[in-house]
């Protein structure tokens, strides 16, 4: 039995002795960059805000009412 424990207390004085070893690890992590694009200019359409596209509509409509006149009177001319 005391050989038994001499030979446990050897062993883990064996292994107390050794320094541990210091080690580098390279751990890959995603790293958020910065976006560097160039800002696009914002088109100039004709029916941009809501009140614009009302008012677009509004005067394409009267330009219609405005030709169908035109295209019932000149066939009552002939």
């Amino acid at each position: 039995m005391k050989v038994l424990l001499m030979g446990s207390v050897v062993l883990l004085a064996g292994c107390a002795a050794r320094a541990p070893e210091n080690r580098t690890v390279r751990v890959e992590v995603p790293v958020q960059v910065p976006c560097r694009a160039k800002a696009v200019a914002e088109s100039a359409f004709a029916t941009a805000g809501l009140e614009v596209k009302m008012r677009t509509l509004l005067a394409e409509r009267r330009q219609r009412i405005g030709q169908e006149r035109e295209l019932v009177m000149s066939q009552g001319c002939r």
